[in-house]
């Protein structure tokens, strides 16, 4: 009862509002999260966090707010960020179907087509609570490579999540990244962490984007990154994205290689399969196998 008085002083701090009442939302390891009723009848979630690392709560909604200009793929409100905390919009969870699916496909293809200035971002962010290095780089494989996955493979070594014969293998991939990567394509505005539980299917029929590593990168990231964890109607969401912004020949075969990222932070931060997983993605593309 004390923890949710504070939340809901420091709620009322940021917000100038009164707040009516505070309730437990489950899920995530990271942060606590705390639904609040405002006093002027609106919904609002706050995400709390003791001694988070620096800009840690400032990254999030400034990508939030950088994919919701992009006008496609539904984003929540940003009403208010702190050092120790982040209030947004609450956004009232519904059921997923294959018409929202479609809409998020479509919607999903607007966010990336609105673009980024260059692979990378202006500033270092976060996926979960592991930097995420962002320094531009001039092409996309170099981004990828450089950015997304060595220094990934070094701490899973590091953590003893990856042995060195697996970290080879995905070093000689990276070596031969420009092979892999497909037809050059533009920066796109990605969210960069975009799995199921980064998802909210509203009651309002559409799809919620949620706790962005946003950057530009490339478009095929975000779509592997839904095939890697699954979510419902997953192959409505591929093809009306599809259909609105037509993929390059050959993404399928790239789609193990853009899962190298997450599969080696998820070997960094869990250990178990992730870093033989990884490995054996680095493999296929070696072999000229389809993941």
């Amino acid at each position: 009862m004390a923890r949710m008085a504070g939340t809901a002083a420091r709620a009322e701090a940021l917000l100038g509002l009164g707040v009516v009442s505070t309730t437990p939302v489950a899920g995530g390891d990271i942060c606590t999260s705390t639904r609040l009723r405002l006093t002027d009848g609106r919904g609002a979630i706050i995400k709390t966090r003791p001694h988070p690392p620096e800009g840690f709560f400032e990254r999030e909604a400034e990508g939030l707010r950088w994919l919701a200009e992009a006008g496609g793929a539904h984003v929540p409100r940003v009403l208010a960020v702190a050092d120790d905390c982040l209030v947004l919009d609450w956004i009232e969870p519904g059921k997923p179907t294959t018409d929202v699916a479609e809409r998020f496909g479509r919607a999903l293809a607007a966010t990336h087509a609105a673009g980024a200035k260059a692979f990378g971002a202006d500033q270092d962010g976060f996926v979960g609570l592991a930097p995420l290095p962002n320094r531009s780089l001039p092409t996309w494989p170099e981004f990828f490579a450089s950015r997304r996955v060595m220094p990934y493979v070094r701490a899973a070594v590091d953590r003893q999540a990856l042995t060195s014969e697996e970290a080879a293998t995905i070093e000689a991939a990276m070596r031969r990244i420009h092979d892999f990567a497909g037809p050059e394509e533009p920066p796109a505005r990605i969210h960069g962490d975009l799995w199921s539980g980064n998802i909210v299917w509203g009651s309002d029929g559409n799809v919620w984007l949620i706790d962005p590593a946003a950057h530009g990168g490339h478009r095929e990231t975000d779509l592997a990154m839904l095939s890697l964890f699954g979510i419902p109607h997953l192959q409505r969401v591929i093809d009306a994205y599809d259909e609105a912004a037509p993929l390059a020949d050959g993404w399928k075969d790239r789609v193990g290689l853009h899962q190298l990222h997450p599969l080696l932070v998820h070997a960094m931060l869990f250990g178990g399969t992730y870093g033989a997983r990884a490995a054996a993605a680095a493999k296929s593309l070696l072999d000229g196998k389809s993941s």
